[in-house]
């Protein structure tokens, strides 16, 4: 299968799922070619981890919002020239009821979909959107601009193309011959959200859950030191990192001892570096900024118990959770999105309600004294990850799911 798979940004900071997704689709058959919706930038190639960067070939990585790339657009057929000038309008008036920001990204991806439907559209034999948000626009235009009848898919993950902002969304599940999401909290929200449309399109829509490669990932639940507590994800607000600090502030008055590392930086970082000085924690709290893959791995191993305190809606499934998982690295997380399935109700790790840092704090304290029930949950999300969250098992599926669609198929 030639696939055509639009995203955001690649490479970038952070594409460790997108780049197991598509190794997984390459394993199992595919060859993919990746057109990313923003300009490229050489230096971040080194964030691309090496599953998929030693097999991808770097042409196979199309950056149509360039020059050259743009300039194609102007040789679209006229029918699809006349589809592009009655259809843009109708996109903008879309995407403006969301806002300025939101109008100007739905403009900025339409030449680029007339580019690739100019440039590239007998290539392939299935268009995937990898996101529902402004590459699932640029894809879902493309598609239609291409006229060819080939199935258009379209996978859906979180807070950036599903929770908010969900420009033309209903139009492009109608249109998609399969959609793909992550955990079943998400199918429900799509039901929730879409009440009329989705007796429609529940027949098209298929669970597939995220995985990873566990060669990656040695499980070493002992050797850890006994007080460490990691976060690892974007300083921003709807990760919670400041739940965590006023529970860990919790702690230190009742004198538990503990240390915290936070990875990742973001518009918070002042704020919470402030919040820990306020606290009387700060000499316990180490930020260690953004870090390659390799070494977030090595903090994970190194940790007595992650924490990944959501306030709300982000994430569906985060991908640091199964990661700590596979590690043997015991788990605390809000009860949040899809979350309380990737910790299988509460049998691999714990849950606690989201923004309730009292909670928050008991969950840490028990944990970091209690050794043994560290072990039995460590073991627990080991047995879980390697049931459930295979990389290589749940690529076969999402190619299983892709091949099995067929263009006309959808109501």
């Amino acid at each position: 299968m030639k696939l055509a798979v639009f995203t955001n940004r690649f490479p970038g900071r952070i594409s460790t799922f997108f780049s197991r997704d598509l190794r997984a689709l390459i394993e199992a058959g595919a060859e993919p070619e990746i057109f990313p919706i923003y300009p490229g930038d050489e230096r971040l190639w080194r964030y691309v981890p090496s599953i998929l960067a030693d097999v991808l070939p770097r042409d196979r990585v199309h950056h149509l919002a360039s020059f050259g790339g743009l300039r194609a657009s102007t040789a679209l057929p006229a029918p699809a020239a006349r589809l592009l000038a009655r259809e843009a309008p109708r996109f903008a008036a879309a995407a403006a009821r969301y806002g300025a920001a939101p109008l100007a990204k739905t403009l900025f991806v339409l030449p680029i979909a007339a580019a690739w439907a100019a440039k590239h559209a007998d290539r392939f034999d299935h268009v995937l959107a990898y996101w529902g948000n402004y590459a699932g626009t640029c894809a879902y235009l493309a598609h239609r601009l291409a006229g060819r009848d080939i199935p258009f898919s379209i996978y859906l993950h979180a807070g950036t193309d599903l929770y908010r902002t969900q420009v033309l969304l209903d139009e492009k599940l109608s249109y998609a011959d399969r959609i793909v999401t992550e955990c079943e909290f998400n199918r429900r929200f799509i039901a929730d959200l879409y009440p009329d449309l989705f007796p429609n399109i529940a027949p098209r829509i298929q669970v597939n859950l995220m995985g990873l490669d566990l060669a990656e990932f040695p499980y070493r639940p002992e050797g850890r030191p006994p007080h460490r507590v990691l976060g690892v994800g974007a300083l921003a607000e709807a990760k919670g990192y400041h739940v965590l600090l006023r529970a860990l502030g919790r702690l230190a008055g009742e004198g538990v001892p503990f240390e915290l590392e936070l990875v990742g930086d973001g518009e918070e970082a002042d704020r919470l570096r402030a919040l820990a000085r306020s606290l009387g924690i700060a000499d316990r709290v180490r930020f260690r900024g953004w870090l390659h893959f390799d070494d977030v791995r090595r903090t994970m191993l190194e940790a007595t118990l992650f924490v990944h305190p959501s306030t709300r809606l982000g994430d569906a499934k985060p991908n640091v959770i199964q990661e700590a998982m596979a590690l043997g690295t015991p788990v605390v997380a809000s009860a949040v999105a899809g979350i309380p399935e990737l910790l299988d109700e509460g049998r691999c790790g714990l849950l606690v309600p989201p923004r309730d840092d009292a909670a928050l704090a008991a969950a840490i304290r028990d944990l970091l004294q209690d050794p043994v029930r560290r072990l039995e949950l460590a073991a627990a999300g080991r047995r879980h990850v390697e049931e459930r969250l295979d990389l290589w098992r749940n690529g076969r599926r999402l190619m299983e799911h892709l091949a099995s669609a067929r263009r006309g198929a959808c109501s």
